[in-house]
């Protein structure tokens, strides 16, 4: 489980394709920290450490999270939003997030605004409990975020200086994949109303 806050936006060292999965290398400021076994969310994806090397450690994209998420287009140098798991005894500073992505989204405009930023980001939804509501919670790449002008099929999230240059905000741009988890107590209620009306 995870708040999206994200500690640190840091490198890929090294990918490595094995079958089907993808071995991601990466390089941050807690790596000694870290336990073989514990999870961390890449961009928004809970992943298990499986190795670690000096400063670095890997973890480990089966096929299905390569399809479903953007980490299968990582390249070498990349910044990947890292976030390890909520502590029960600290705050809950973002919203719920379990590290698992519903589906991508494609950046369709960044805008400045006053120091600030307005990004744009449209999706197909895959199912009818993928949707946003006004003011409500999203994780965008694994960084917790308010919604501004939610659409059917796209919405808006403004982004703080501070957030730009902790998190890979500042690498997305027109274009860009991101990946996306929607509020899990909205697909919860989406679900049960589904039942209701004998929909699901």
């Amino acid at each position: 489980m995870f708040s999206g806050i994200v500690e640190e936006a840091a490198p890929v060292v090294k990918l490595e394709k094995e079958k089907d999965n993808l071995h991601i290398t990466m390089k941050c400021s807690f790596v000694s920290e870290l336990n073989i076994d514990q999870s961390i969310s890449h961009n928004g994806v809970c992943l298990t450490v499986v190795k670690k090397e000096g400063d670095t450690y890997t973890v480990t994209a089966i096929k299905e999270t390569l399809e479903k998420t953007n980490l299968g287009l990582l390249k070498p140098g990349d910044k990947v939003n890292l976030e390890r798991s909520t502590r029960l005894d600290g705050r809950l500073d973002g919203h719920i997030v379990q590290g698992h992505v519903d589906q991508t989204a494609v950046c369709t405009e960044v805008k400045e605004a006053g120091g600030s930023w307005y990004y744009t980001f449209e999706y197909e939804p895959l199912r009818d409990d993928y949707l946003t509501v006004e003011k409500g919670s999203v994780a965008v790449n694994g960084v917790s975020l308010t919604v501004v002008n939610s659409m059917p099929k796209s919405f808006q999230v403004a982004i703080i200086p501070y957030t730009w240059e902790v998190t890979n905000f500042h690498q997305i741009k027109v274009g860009s994949v991101v990946n996306i988890e929607f509020d899990i107590l909205g697909k919860y209620i989406a679900k049960i109303l589904r039942q209701q009306l004998g929909k699901d």
